[in-house]
């Protein structure tokens, strides 16, 4: 039997998107002699839905989809994800379900065990889980058809199991001698690589070949990287689609051979596609085309408008310089030749006349030769404002610019910085966008040098520096990658080798401005645990988690 993987990048309540995607996608399968063709989890409506699942006529119009696919399809086996409504008249009123279906008629139906409830994930809000299923029959195999968390409760790859049951081994028992898979598995670094192992183990245990089959693209702040795949009987990938765009490859059950596409080579290529992808996905998918970025002269804008330009095209993005009597000189060139080599739109727009008004109004007896964090932020806000007022006058998305390092720490002004429509990098650590433009500038500069160079600097009054405000970047994001990421305490970091009032300091920091944090555009999520939905903390506490 001949198996095409297909990863759609599904636009959420898109229904005629998706169908015509998916019918041009099993008559490609179907030239190249395939008998199924497999498509991710909730392929029909794209995931996740979240409470547009509480619309009957989003349920009624995923339903008719697949109704119109069964009649479309033929000649050819098709299994796809979908919701499907719980007759039952107690528990949730939905199933998150698979099919597959041949020729007109449905000839199977699992609906998910295992429904994940952290990080972005909040399944039991919406969906009853399934009941065990039996493998079946299907071109001369015994199928065992699992989604997505279905397969992640294997007790030799966790050593704390979320579930009492595992669905796996009772399809296994039962005869399945291939595993399929269908999966909406979103990205962050380093999660591609334990999938892959999790699924190596699978195979090799029951030796049997597994299938999977993920979801490609960016649904709001949620990556998913796709890099479908089968694994052997011994745990080898025989088959794999490219990651971060829409892919198919072929595996042949018989052979036990497939297609093998190029993935990410590095993870810092990797966050860098994620970003790209999911930037294109948000600003087109929420009705727009062109995006404009406030550069600074920094590095941070330098990498989101890089981003913007290989996520959109150059001729659909500007750059917008606003310097105030505290730029430096340096910033008017690096800005001016970074447009050039990026080749997009770019202005000039002097913020003084803008700030002095303000601050007139606001305090008049200020002065230049004295300036607290009250004239500071106005800069940052007449900035913002700016670019707000750009975004209305052409119709074009406001991208932000602040790093994970920044957002953590409060380090950044809301109604100013923080403002716009997409926080591109918000959860990318300050040491890691070093790292993705030097990336960006081997083997040829595109960045200039002296962006990379320079000590990072909001120039918000006369020779600011980052570092007069924070700890060095490495070590800042040594303590937050800890606190934040992997749940550590005070006492476990400073055994780490961090200094105690610096952890201190940093801490208090990150809880106090849970605010901040709240009122922020979305951000694209790579890292394993990002401000926002995967990280819910109240605003108002008296507790310091130390």
């Amino acid at each position: 039997m001949k198996i095409a993987l297909v990863q759609i990048n599904p636009l959420i309540g898109d229904f005629k998107r998706q169908f015509d995607r998916i019918v041009a996608a099993c008559e490609e399968a179907q030239q190249k002699g395939c008998d199924l063709a497999v498509l991710p989890e909730l392929v029909l409506c794209g995931y996740p839905p979240r409470d547009l699942l509480e619309r009957k006529s989003f349920v009624e119009a995923n339903r008719s989809c697949l109704e119109r696919l069964v009649r479309q399809i033929q000649g050819i086996g098709v299994i796809c994800g979908l919701v499907d409504t719980n007759p039952d008249e107690t528990g949730n009123a939905l199933y998150n379900s698979a099919v597959l279906f041949e020729n007109g008629r449905i000839l199977h139906q699992a609906n998910k065990q295992l429904l994940p409830t952290y990080d972005v994930f909040d399944e039991h809000r919406h969906f009853e889980p399934g009941k065990p299923s039996r493998p079946f029959d299907y071109k001369g195999h015994r199928i065992g058809l699992t989604i997505c968390e279905d397969v992640w409760n294997d007790k030799d790859v966790f050593k704390r199991r979320r579930y009492a049951l595992d669905p796996v081994p009772h399809l296994i028992e039962a005869g399945a001698d291939v595993l399929i898979n269908i999966s909406a598995s979103p990205y962050h670094q380093g999660k591609r690589a334990f999938r892959e192992r999790m699924l190596a183990v699978l195979a090799r245990k029951h030796k049997v070949p597994v299938v999977f089959v993920n979801q490609v693209g960016g649904n709001d702040h949620i990556l998913f990287d796709g890099a479908s795949a089968v694994f052997g009987a011994d745990g080898q990938i025989v088959a794999r689609c490219a990651d971060f765009k829409e892919d198919a490859v072929v595996f042949d059950t018989v052979t036990h051979k497939g297609d093998l596409h190029a993935v990410s080579a590095s993870d810092d290529s990797a966050v860098l596609q994620a970003l790209i992808m999911g930037t294109r996905d948000y600003v087109t998918k929420c009705g727009f085309q062109k995006a404009v970025v406030g550069l600074s002269g920094g590095i941070d804008s330098a990498l989101v408008i890089y981003i913007a330009v290989e996520a959109l095209g150059r001729q659909n993005v500007a750059a917008v310089f606003m310097p105030s009597r505290y730029t430096s000189p340096d910033n008017y060139d690096d800005t001016e030749a970074l447009a050039r080599n990026l080749g997009i739109a770019y202005s000039v727009l002097p913020i003084d006349a803008v700030y002095d008004a303000f601050v007139r109004q606001l305090l008049p007896g200020a002065s230049d030769s004295d300036l607290t964090l009250t004239e500071q932020n106005v800069q940052a806000r007449v900035r913002g404002t700016l670019l707000m007022g750009i975004s209305n006058r052409d119709g074009c998305l406001v991208l932000s610019t602040g790093n994970k390092s920044e957002l953590a720490v409060g380090y950044c002004t809301l109604y100013g910085d923080m403002n716009g429509g997409l926080a591109v990098i918000s959860d990318v650590p300050k040491t890691k966008v070093y790292d993705i433009c030097r990336m960006i500038n081997s083997p040829s500069e595109i960045i200039p040098q002296r962006i990379l160079d320079k000590a990072p600097s909001a120039e918000l009054k006369p020779d600011q520096t980052d570092q007069d405000d924070l700890p060095p970047y490495d070590v800042l994001d040594a303590i937050l990658k800890g606190y934040v990421e992997e749940g550590l305490s005070l006492d476990e970091l400073v055994a780490a080798g961090q200094e105690r009032q610096t952890v201190l300091d940093v801490i208090a920091r990150v809880d106090r401005n849970e605010y901040k944090r709240q009122q922020a555009p979305p951000g694209l999520k790579v890292t394993a645990r990002a401000f926002g939905e995967g990280r819910r903390y109240p605003v108002a506490k008296r507790f310091l988690p130390i």
